[in-house]
């Protein structure tokens, strides 16, 4: 059974929407969020690790997805990203504002687009504490194309085909929108548009956090 968390909201979107410049954007003007992300600039020196397999994953790993290095292994690595979140989560104070990047909804779907429609680890990723509320900041396919240095900056979990180009990309995240925002279907979703200004685009999303805790 799923159960709400109070102490933790989620912040879920395509890839280049924007949620680590937001949750950068917390870090300097919102102090008392504490912040919980496998991107390095929020992880503690105690979970370096978490770091280091994620860019052994992105380098060594993806670029052999589906020859080398099976679906269910790629998987299986990117589990340590999910327990960690978790681990992350329980650990936290539920009487502070805590905002969670992407948590286990995004890593789900980019596994299922792997080719690992259902695994055993996913009925465990949805036991673990719901949050209150999940705003999903979304973009369009263009601007996230614009945003990755037209594929310059992508890896093998964002896209179809051999190599990256606008049509392989743009189904790629349409197809990773879908299955996020089903799998989050059972829980209150805010939908934001990614605006230029980050600065905006946090406001408008603490406002959205705020307005709840009323």
């Amino acid at each position: 059974m799923r159960t709400t968390h109070p102490g933790f909201s989620v912040l879920l979107g395509p890839d280049y929407a924007g949620k680590s410049s937001v949750m950068s954007e917390f870090a300097s003007s919102s102090p008392s969020w504490r912040l919980i992300s496998t991107d390095e600039r929020f992880l503690q020196p105690a979970h370096a690790l978490i770091g280091r397999l994620r860019r052994d994953v992105a380098v060594d790993v993806l670029p052999s997805l589906g020859t080398d290095y099976s679906p269910e292994f790629t998987a299986s690595l990117l589990q340590t990203a999910v327990v960690h979140l978790r681990d992350r989560i329980e650990a936290s104070d539920p009487s502070s504002p805590t905002l969670v990047d992407s948590y286990y909804y995004k890593i789900l779907a980019k596994c299922r687009l792997a080719g690992l429609r259902d695994n055993p680890m996913y009925t465990w990723w949805r036991s673990f504490p719901q949050p209150r509320r999940v705003v999903f900041l979304d973009v369009s396919t263009a601007t996230a194309w614009r945003r990755s240095g037209n594929g310059a900056a992508t890896n093998r979990l964002e896209y179809y085909g051999d190599r990256p180009d606008p049509k392989g990309f743009a189904a790629y995240q349409t197809k990773l929108r879908r299955l996020m925002l089903d799998e989050i279907s059972h829980l209150p979703v805010t939908v934001i548009r990614a605006q230029g200004d980050i600065a905006q685009t946090a406001q408008a999303i603490r406002k959205v956090l705020s307005d709840e805790d009323r």
